[in-house]
């Protein structure tokens, strides 16, 4: 009977007994179709089809091209970035390709890592710790873990905030593993100065927050002792509070540490809390400020200018609830304790 040309009987009839015993047993010590028709000289087809008639209880070959990059590789690749000698799978890229000397794409990278258990993140924003930061934090820290909530609760926690018009100010993605911690690796250290469309002072204790103020020009030291006398003292007088009843938190910043300042809080009898420098991550207050430029996300309405932005500020503001304040200020025992476990590091919050 006459056979079509393409039917796949004569295909296989037309190949060697010798080179199909020789596919197969590649086939039946594991190798994948690719390899065992590229050694065959054969189409990776011709082997699907000896492999399904002839050894149909094996395990299907691998049709295409072999991966290029091997566990090695991606082992390699994890430890070039857990190592920070790479942040991104671009900067992977390059010594990959040199190690398996051939062409290489940066999606192909990325998908590697994935397998491996990472993921692309955005970097955090920190404040840039040195070491004598570093052991000052966890001094700080050692000094006031036993102190309860109840401790924290008498706090007035004060700061100032920079809010943008457009947004953030970006960030920069590198690749983690699921479950690691916050590192060094993972973070993104920022300096203290940068412009902005609107700058603020504001402060928050248990009760609720208090006076919020936006800040026309640069903020000195006579500015900021108009604010502690004008907004501290009246948001103290808005809780039913007097200096005496609470202490008082603020950061390194060198116009809160100026001579004046430190005359005020003599004169007007305020505690300050000792706080330790470039330490925004364990203060509540900066979560505050998070959480109301959340809430101006909120519009969908696009601003028409900073004198809105303000408008909508003030208004965000009023509305935030003692509860929220409460939650923030329940978290610094927890905030503690992570500076500690963190070895004078980066912590979560």
């Amino acid at each position: 009977m006459f056979k079509h040309k393409y039917s796949s009987q004569f295909t296989i009839k037309a190949i060697p007994h010798a080179k199909v015993k020789f596919i197969l047993s590649l086939l039946d010590s594991g190798k994948d179709g690719c390899t065992a028709a590229a050694s065959a000289g054969v189409s990776p087809s011709t082997v699907t089809r000896l492999h399904k008639k002839h050894c149909s209880s094996l395990q299907k070959s691998v049709e295409g091209c072999l991966p290029k990059l091997s566990t090695a590789n991606i082992h390699h690749a994890m430890h070039l970035i857990q190592t920070g000698k790479a942040e991104n799978a671009a900067q992977v890229t390059r010594p990959l390709q040199d190690i398996i000397n051939q062409p290489l794409s940066t999606k192909t990278v990325c998908c590697g890592l994935r397998a491996a258990g990472m993921k692309a993140v955005r970097k955090k924003k920190r404040a840039f710790l040195s070491k004598k930061h570093r052991r000052a934090r966890l001094d700080w820290a050692l000094a006031y873990q036993h102190w309860t909530v109840e401790d924290w609760k008498t706090n007035v926690y004060t700061d100032e905030s920079k809010i943008n018009c457009f947004g953030s100010d970006g960030g920069r993605m590198t690749w983690k593993m699921v479950g690691e911690p916050l590192n060094d690796r993972l973070v993104q250290e920022t300096m203290k100065f940068g412009g902005g469309s609107v700058m603020v002072w504001g402060c928050m204790i248990w009760e609720g927050v208090g006076n919020l103020i936006k800040i026309d020009g640069k903020m000195d030291a006579d500015l900021y002792c108009q604010i502690l006398e004008e907004d501290f003292l009246g948001s103290l007088e808005w809780w039913g509070k007097s200096p005496g009843d609470i202490i008082f938190q603020q950061d390194n910043n060198s116009k809160h540490r100026s001579k004046k300042a430190q005359k005020w809080f003599e004169d007007n009898g305020v505690e300050v809390l000792p706080w330790p420098a470039q330490s925004a991550d364990i203060a509540p207050i900066e979560h505050l400020w998070g959480h109301l430029k959340d809430r101006l996300k909120e519009y969908d309405q696009p601003l028409s200018g900073v004198l809105e932005l303000w408008e909508r500020v003030e208004r965000k503001w009023e509305n935030i609830k003692p509860e929220t304040c409460q939650k923030l200020i329940e978290s610094m025992p927890r905030r503690v304790a992570a500076v500690i476990r963190a070895k004078n590091g980066y912590i979560k919050y």
